[in-house]
């Protein structure tokens, strides 16, 4: 008889604080390592870091990094922020590099690349300080 594995969620509230996308790197480094999938580590950890650093440097208040599994192998990374701005390239299909000079748009470019699905929609939930935008992307155990 197969192991199933039980979906699990982590939430983890960040302040606006430049060490920020180290305390998720280590946070989800610790999280993988306890469900086993340590080979998602280096691929999830360049994901999280560039969408946390993207919310900490558009956003002015607090954001948030949800890790989740609902398969064996397949990792979901969200985080959320005040900003309702969707970035350029999670609004469609895949673009094309950064030209040259740009001063940004390599990281989210990074992330495209990286990440076997992404996505991302706006939250509006009425409450003062509540909306905001969940930019998401999946990495799957190949």
């Amino acid at each position: 008889m197969a192991t199933v594995t039980p979906a699990w969620t982590y939430t983890l509230q960040l302040p606006h604080d430049p060490r920020a996308p180290g305390i998720a790197r280590s946070t989800l480094r610790a999280v993988l390592r306890t469900h086993g999938m340590t080979r998602l580590t280096d691929t999830a950890e360049l994901l999280a870091s560039e969408l946390v650093t993207n919310a900490h440097l558009h956003s002015t208040g607090p954001y948030a990094l949800r890790l989740r599994a609902t398969d064996p192998g397949r990792l979901r990374l969200g985080v959320w922020d005040s900003n309702p701005d969707i970035p350029a390239p999670f609004e469609g299909a895949l673009g094309g590099p950064p030209e040259d000079g740009a001063e940004g748009g390599r990281g989210l470019h990074l992330v495209q690349l990286c990440a076997d699905s992404w996505g991302a929609y706006p939250i509006a939930t009425g409450l003062p300080g509540q909306g905001g935008k969940l930019l998401w992307v999946e990495c799957v155990l190949s």
